[in-house]
């Protein structure tokens, strides 16, 4: 068990301006329990490319007690992936170590390191995990490092985030521009793989309050956590309500190929218990209001 200690915090955050970061940024502007939020580009640390050295000099310059990973990669080759998903982990734990052995780790991982699941069964943290992508592989090594870590870190397996922002690597993401198209051109059908799978949705906001709660809970007993609704459901749900929030009346087909990354996976639903108990966190949004958002504030942050 880990805790951490009292008072406001140094708050280092990598991936402030991606699809879930650009939220988390957005809860810890102006919390009270924050005294200082260092959120880094590119341009001044890569931890795509970065080494040690470089992640040092940033640890030992703005001496954070909390380091929060939001940072990854969906698509991509293998190596790719597990160095965006894996190897930054790896990185982090290595410098914090050295640099900052008290600062707690908050990544950001999948539900895809499950792989297939049983329909109707709801998914434990304590389940056999068996990814069935490269995706779910990659993000697996990291939960690895971080479970296997002496150092106080944590794992978040996201489910399936929506919201504003959410990327067109995605089903819903694609979607929703063909339908914006569609509407656009006055065409009467789109095409989309496969809508069938079930899938845990929740809002991308609702996932940036779960790394805010797990910031500074006060103390860690667990090194994993689910993030996600609660609920399966089938993907041609969200998609029938992004076409009605686009004013679309026409055909969806389903015969182009699944995602590489979510074809096996024909059902997937979270038990997040284990974060309500010990995060004191639950999703507050529903799925109507995260497709809402996502229509009509597209990236703009507003919680």
């Amino acid at each position: 068990m880990s805790e951490t200690s009292g008072g406001p915090r140094r708050v280092l955050l990598f991936g402030a301006s991606g699809f879930i970061g650009r939220w988390v940024r957005a809860q810890l502007d102006g919390d009270p329990r924050v005294s200082e939020l260092h959120c880094p580009g590119r341009a001044r640390l890569d931890l795509l490319t970065a080494g040690a050295a470089e992640v040092a000099d940033l640890l030992a310059e703005t001496r954070p007690d909390l380091i929060l990973n939001c940072m990854g990669k969906l698509t991509g080759p293998p190596d790719v992936l597990m160095r965006a998903n894996a190897g930054v982990v790896a990185l982090l734990l290595r410098t914090m170590a050295e640099i900052a052995p008290s600062a707690r780790l908050v990544r950001l991982g999948s539900a895809a390191e499950y792989g297939a699941s049983v329909p109707g069964y709801t998914i434990q943290e304590d389940d056999a995990t068996l990814p069935l992508s490269d995706y779910g592989v990659s993000h697996l090594a990291g939960t690895g490092l971080v479970r296997n870590s002496p150092l106080d870190a944590v794992s978040l397996r996201v489910f399936n985030p929506v919201g504003p922002g959410t990327s067109d690597a995605s089903v819903l993401g694609r979607a929703a521009d063909l339908l914006r198209e569609a509407v656009a051109t006055g065409a009467s059908s789109i095409t989309l793989g496969s809508l069938a799978a079930m899938r845990d949705f929740v809002d991308v906001r609702d996932v940036a309050d779960a790394v805010v709660a797990a910031a500074f809970a006060p103390s860690m007993p667990e090194r994993i956590f689910n993030v996600g609704s609660g609920q399966a459901l089938p993907v041609r749900v969200p998609v029938a309500l992004l076409a009605r929030e686009h004013g679309f009346h026409g055909d969806i087909h389903e015969s182009e190929p699944s995602s590489a990354r979510s074809a096996a996976v024909q059902w997937s639903q979270a038990d997040i218990g284990r974060a309500r108990r010990l995060l004191g966190w639950e999703p507050k949004r529903t799925l109507e209001t995260s497709v809402r958002d996502m229509t009509q504030l597209g990236s703009t942050i507003n919680a």
